[in-house]
């Protein structure tokens, strides 16, 4: 196949075009590279894959045939969405509508990657994909939620009117190589403060929760779910639950640090619970995450050490 990918030079874009790439596709990848990295794509170089320089909020050029769109483009973490919120909401709606009139003009199939911020700071546990969510919508992370829900509303917009292929991921904490050192996000942020035996900062009590999925188990996911015959949203996540604190105690102790845990005051609409409800992944694609939490960070922690170089 033809494969587009918008975000493709990101923490799981550049994976997923790995993934492509390697089971014989093509690939198109497009990037404006304010949060995404040459670096994370550098080991495509000469194979199957092109790269475009170009912000999707605008209008998005692509020469032959194309099989299938990955609209993976977006800020995805706190520290950047709060600092881009506006890039952000523009990814999220222009983008996923330029993003889907490629899909339409090459008559291609289309898979968006949502989040698990459409259940905002859910009052279900675990979340299903029939739950509408307790999202802020003016709240300061409303400017990722929202932006998600409408590329969902608009994704499924294209299918019921115009008979759009489309597909929807709502993706769980993912975690692995090529995260950020300043992502912002729990499992870099810790490992960067552990390898350095620094303070590890944790925001509230430590008590909120999450569940955090290999990139590789991820990747799986999605390429699944591209192949399923399925329109509804699929939850992608490991639903092994852990406190922040748990998460932040787990990498101390694997990368032997000294560091400390210290508290800081707890984010506006910071979700308290998050796991997510995989029957239909299960059911639908036979998928379930194989990688286990300390497995997949030990191989996370020595991605960090090579890039701090330690």
């Amino acid at each position: 196949m033809r494969v587009v990918i918008t975000g493709a030079a990101g923490f799981i874009g550049s994976h997923l075009a790995d993934a492509l790439v390697d089971r014989g596709h093509t690939v198109i990848g497009i990037d404006n590279l304010v949060t995404g990295d040459l670096a994370n794509i550098e080991q495509l170089r000469g194979r199957a894959f092109e790269f475009i320089e170009h912000d999707v909020t605008r209008h998005i050029r692509v020469e032959g045939a194309v099989d299938v769109v990955f609209h993976w483009a977006s800020p995805a973490s706190p520290i950047d969405y709060l600092k881009l919120p506006i890039q952000t909401l523009k990814v999220g709606s222009l983008g996923t509508h330029n993003a889907l009139g490629v899909a339409l003009a090459k008559r291609a199939r289309f898979v968006l990657a949502s989040t698990s911020e459409v259940y905002g700071d859910p009052l279900e546990h675990p979340q299903k994909e029939t739950y509408w969510g307790n999202v802020n919508p003016i709240g300061p992370r409303g400017v990722y939620d929202e932006a998600k829900r409408f590329a969902e509303a608009m994704t499924l917009a294209y299918h019921r009117h115009h008979g759009l292929d489309t597909r929807i991921a709502r993706i769980f904490n993912t975690y692995g190589p090529r995260m950020r050192l300043g992502d912002g996000r729990a499992v870099p942020a810790f490992m960067t403060q552990a390898l350095r035996h620094e303070d590890v900062t944790v925001f509230g009590d430590g008590t909120q929760t999450r569940s955090f999925c290999y990139v590789s188990d991820l990747v799986d996911g999605v390429l699944r779910l591209m192949e399923a015959d399925t329109h509804e949203p699929v939850n992608l996540g490991n639903p092994h639950e852990v406190t922040i604190e748990e998460i932040a105690r787990t990498i101390i102790r694997l990368v032997g640090s000294r560091s400390r845990i210290v508290h800081q005051p707890l984010p506006v609409d910071d979700p308290k619970q998050r796991r997510p409800d995989i029957t239909r992944a299960r059911t639908l694609l036979g998928w379930g995450p194989k990688v286990g939490l300390e497995e997949g960070l030990l191989r996370t922690v020595d991605y960090f050490k090579r890039k701090l170089a330690i």
